[in-house]
């Protein structure tokens, strides 16, 4: 005669083990992807970049000179304008502008857009003007910020505020505006406070369209410093492109432009990882 014995525990143990495996297997897949994305992304744009920069300089060094450069020129005058000190002299000004402006700008714009897509009496009273002000070309409003704050820091400050804000503002109050309106419910029903509703709930919903705001502000704010330079100073980089550009020295005038879109790309690179710190869901939902 054969006795059967059935151990439940053994049964458990195994499946347990068999999921801990395929959860493990799971995540080491998903990273292996993770990973071979980064690096066909990073093939792709050096290939990108090397395709761009030799036709450029296949076609700019059949144009003249004093029209148009060639990459190879510009890394000349750049090696130079470094190494005298040149570049760094007009470009430290312009950084303090764009670090000033732009704090100013996502602290205003932030608190603005959550209060307006809050509280209702607000949103009406003074959404009529965020839209007049945003629908305004802000290049009509130089010359009156400079007769107001003269030409010096302040100045240009405001105007790389007024460049930046109203992206930062607007995509706060879509951000808040775009919470499902089910995860506050369940918030109330759960007798969670105001202030437990901002923290977690508001809020986290709305991190992407801030970040995203943040992002459209740099590339905002890059203008309006370029334009504060030139309106209201003879410093600063765009003073340098002016001058540069008056001289006929196309080789250096393209060094200061370059720096700006580097610092722009590298500056939205840098808030793509806050945005996968604060907000890492956002990675996965671009994965899908």
């Amino acid at each position: 005669m054969t006795v059967q014995s059935a151990d439940p525990t053994v049964t458990l143990d195994d499946s347990a083990e068999r999921e801990g495996v395929e959860r493990e297997n799971a995540r080491r897949a998903a990273t292996n992807r993770r990973w071979r994305r980064s690096a066909e992304n990073a093939v792709i744009r050096i290939v990108s970049l090397a395709i761009v920069l030799g036709l450029w300089e296949f076609f700019g060094a059949r144009v003249d000179p004093v029209l148009f450069t060639t990459p190879s020129a510009i890394a000349r005058a750049a090696v130079t304008m470094i190494g005298s000190g040149e570049l760094w002299t007009y470009l430290w000004p312009s950084l303090v502008v764009l670090f000033l402006g732009l704090t100013t700008a996502a602290v205003a714009g932030v608190a603005i857009g959550l209060l307006l897509a809050r509280f209702r009496v607000l949103d009406v009273a003074l959404g009529v003007y965020i839209t007049f002000l945003y629908s305004t070309p802000s290049v009509a409003l130089v010359p009156l910020i400079v007769l107001w704050a003269g030409f010096e820091t302040t100045a240009k400050v405001i105007i790389l505020f007024l460049f930046a804000f109203f992206p930062m503002a607007i995509n706060t109050y879509q951000g808040v505006k775009n919470v499902d309106p089910r995860l506050l419910e369940v918030g109330r029903a759960f007798r969670c406070s105001e202030r437990q509703l901002w923290t977690n709930i508001i809020l986290p919903g709305a991190l992407p369209f801030i970040v995203t705001g943040l992002r459209l502000a740099v590339g905002r704010g890059l203008i309006g410093m370029v334009l504060a330079d030139l309106y209201t100073a003879i410093s600063g980089i765009g003073y340098l492109i002016v001058r540069t550009a008056s001289t006929y020295q196309v080789d250096k005038m393209f060094v200061p432009i370059v720096t700006l879109g580097v610092l722009g790309v590298t500056l939205t690179a840098l808030l793509r990882l806050l945005e996968l710190k604060v907000a890492p869901w956002t990675a996965a939902r671009d994965q899908d």
